[in-house]
């Protein structure tokens, strides 16, 4: 009994490790923590409520993914992504979901394409109400899972990477600015695509929402203000 008792206090612990990553990672994008600024494991802990401990090892699975760097004694620096970063994350993107998206459009059955679409909607209902961690949180499920009915694991990890390290920069002002709704709603549009039948017509569906979404980065990084208080606790800077 005490060797299952370890065994689920280590659970839990990675469990809460795997918590903390995803709201810094939601944070990240939200533009909560901003690119070069540099925040303490301590700090952090504190703004979430629980130990350093789970916020330490949270870092350093973000410092693998190279969302951020240690800083020696002082704690993690956001990593700054430059617009050639996101200009080759997108061709990158656009090169592997494109063509993977008229595959599936070919393959799939309505019932499997129609099993999304509560995920879309869950989508467009998070951008009206301004939930930016539940925007995200369904827009990266409905992504991945429709990828993941071509079948290939491999493929869908890749494209979870590159998501995690082209992250929306400037998501709150977009917000602020009702300009998420539109990108929300083309996962909609993408679907009813699908169903159709057509391909090609999916593929240049989804060449325009990659499309979008960059040009998304694009007007979050021209201002990015200090997020409202209201939104989620935000992490104090150390």
């Amino acid at each position: 009994m005490g060797e299952l008792k370890h065994r689920s206090l280590i659970t839990a612990q990675e469990r809460l490790r795997d918590q903390v990553a995803h709201q810094l990672r939601a944070a990240l994008i939200a533009g909560e923590l901003r690119p070069g600024a540099v925040y303490s494991a301590p700090g952090l802990a504190a703004d979430f409520g629980v130990s350093a401990t789970p916020v330490r090892e949270a870092m350093l699975d973000l410092a693998r993914e190279g969302l951020v760097e240690p800083v020696r004694n002082k704690g993690f620096r956001i990593t700054e992504v430059s617009e050639r970063d996101l200009d080759q994350y997108t061709e990158i993107r656009a090169l592997i979901e494109v063509p993977v998206i008229g595959r599936i459009t070919r393959t799939a059955t309505r019932e499997q394409l129609e099993a999304l679409r509560p995920v879309a909607l869950e989508i467009v209902t998070a951008a009206r109400a301004h939930d930016l961690i539940g925007y995200l949180e369904a827009d990266r499920r409905f992504h991945l899972e429709l990828l993941g009915l071509s079948g290939n694991d491999r493929l869908v990890e890749t494209v979870g990477d590159l998501r995690k390290r082209s992250r929306l920069y400037g998501l709150t002002r977009l917000d602020e600015h009702d300009q998420l709704l539109p990108s929300a709603e083309e996962h909609v549009e993408l679907l009813d695509v699908m169903l159709t039948g057509d391909a090609a017509a999916a593929e240049a569906c989804m060449a325009r929402h990659l499309g979008h979404v960059r040009s998304l980065w694009a007007q979050g990084r021209e201002e990015t203000p200090t997020p409202p208080a209201q939104r989620r606790p935000a992490a104090r800077q150390r």
